[in-house]
Order: C-alpha cells, then structure tokens, then sequence
C-alpha cells in the first residue's frame, strides 16, 4: 500500500486490524534460521561489529526491543512500542521517491540462545499488505572472543507486478536499509555504553 503522503494513524491501525488473522505471504516459513536460501529469492546477510562485552551486548538488544534498527527518518515501525513476541502485527513504513509504503509483517519466531553463541533478536514475516514476500531476521550476538554483532538476514522476492518492474529499484533500497540499519545499530550502542 503506497500515498503520497505519511498514512494517518488511523489508517495504520487499520491496516493492522485487517492484517491480524491473515497467513503469511510466503510458504518457507522460519527459513531464515537455516542457512539455505529458498528456491527463487533473493537472500541478503549482513553482519557489522558494534563492540565488546557485556555491556554493548545489552545496549543493542534494548536498541532492538525498541526497533531502533529501522533508521529514521525514511522507515519506521508502528507500533512503536510492539512486543518482541511471536504473532505480533507490526507495520513497516518506508519514505523513498516521494512515496510512502506501508507494510505488514508478523513476528514469525524469537530467538534467545546461551550457547555456543549468546543470540538475542526475531525474524517477522510478510503478510498479505506487503510489497514483497519472504523473511527478514534481525539478531544481536555476543561472541567467545567478547565481540559484540549485529546480523540481518533476509529472503525476498517481489510480490506485485509493480514490485517485479521496479525490482532494481526495491533491491537498491534494501542495500541502503542494510547500511541504515547498521548505521543506526552501531549509534544506538554507542550512545548507550557512551562509546560514542
């Protein structure tokens, strides 16, 4: 769903209440905690350093909690404050070309690992109100070697004719969410163990 302008909250809202009870967009799902790519999508993993130690490892899951890995000002997630639980609802607004994108997901899993890796973070799925179709997993991780990561991982392909003509397009502004998205990572750490 596109507009020319920011959709209203209310619009958001009920989006999301149509959005409740409808499937997944897609039939792989969970996917995107193996390390095979499904047959015909794209698959986009990215990892960035964002510090050491007990500390810069609970600064980016609180960074992740509250979404903050969705850099503004040209995305955001509402609601703001949604719960990192499986079957939450969230839509996905996204600025670009002039045009704003309002998408919906559902949480399709949580993960939190001790061993051998601490891993802390989610992967939501695309539901039926979404330009493209696939997973995208977002998790924080703090090494053996006391290196704190964040890793984003993904699989996608486009939905909607539109989706398929502009797919150049689409896949240019996935690389730029990707360095956003590290980007906002990376401060979000940094502010909070005051590494900045």
């Amino acid at each position: 769903m596109w507009s020319l302008s920011q959709p209203a909250e209310t619009k958001v809202s009920a989006l999301l209440a149509r959005q409740q009870g409808a499937a997944l967009s897609y039939a792989q799902i969970g996917a995107s905690a193996t390390p095979a790519t499904p047959a015909g999508f794209n698959l986009d993993h990215n990892r960035i350093g964002l510090g050491r130690g007990a500390a810069a490892y609970a600064a980016a899951r609180a960074a992740v909690a509250r979404w903050e890995m969705f850099p503004r000002p040209w995305t955001r997630i509402a609601p703001a404050n949604a719960p990192i639980e499986a079957g939450t609802v969230v839509a996905m607004q996204a600025h670009a070309l002039g045009l704003w994108w309002l998408n919906a997901c559902r949480i399709v899993y949580v993960v939190d690992e001790a061993a051998p890796v601490r891993r802390w973070g989610f992967a939501y799925g695309t539901l039926p109100a979404h330009v493209e179709r696939g997973e995208e997993r977002f998790t924080v991780e703090w090494r053996d070697d006391d290196s704190v990561w964040y890793d984003l991982r993904a699989f996608s392909q486009p939905r909607y004719w539109a989706a398929r003509v502009a797919k150049p397009l689409a896949r240019r502004l996935q690389r730029k969410f990707v360095r956003d998205s590290q980007a906002a990572m990376v401060a979000a750490v940094a502010r909070e163990t005051g590494s900045a």
